[in-house]
């Protein structure tokens, strides 16, 4: 930390076959099989070791083409205003993102993913395993989206529906 200022470097790209935001899924779970890879710079290379034991990774990257912060806003899966960090839009004041991928191979430092609802050329900043002992959870609330029934959901999700 530097004068008030956190610096991240991107350690490598996300390629997709999602070229346009407004047209991407907005989850992993609408992303059914959908490929991509993670290209990570090769000064990376030693960290991937035994990260193709994992089924699933998540993948924290910059919304790089995110021009916009609210911090309240209509979601996509919602009629109502919802604050920022009730959401997981793009439009954050660090345009941090997170998605839950899975890993289907590594070869070199190209990481093979599906599910993946992430723009193509989005810069990567860390990936971490899905560990189910410590990241799945029973009796959770999803807050406002309890009340979104899942077939809305999956309409909404895949951005064909007509707002």
């Amino acid at each position: 930390m530097h004068d008030n200022k956190i610096i991240f470097h991107p350690i490598g790209v996300i390629h997709s076959p999602h070229k346009v935001m407004s047209k991407t899924p907005i989850q992993p779970v609408f992303c059914s099989d959908i490929k991509g890879t993670v290209v990570l710079d090769a000064e990376y290379a030693d960290g991937l070791k035994d990260l193709q034991e994992f089924s699933h990774i998540y993948l924290f990257y910059y919304f790089h083409q995110s021009q916009k912060t609210c911090l309240r806003l209509k979601p996509y899966l919602s009629d109502q205003e919802h604050g920022i960090f009730a959401t997981r839009t793009p439009h954050r004041p660090n345009k941090l993102g997170m998605s839950l991928v899975r890993l289907m191979k590594i070869k070199d430092t190209i990481l093979h993913v599906k599910d993946i609802d992430i723009l193509d050329g989005t810069p990567l900043f860390d990936i971490k395993p899905y560990i189910q002992r410590f990241d799945s959870r029973e009796n959770t609330r999803s807050g406002w989206q309890d009340a979104i029934p899942d077939d809305v959901a999956s309409v909404r999700g895949l951005r064909n529906s007509k707002r």
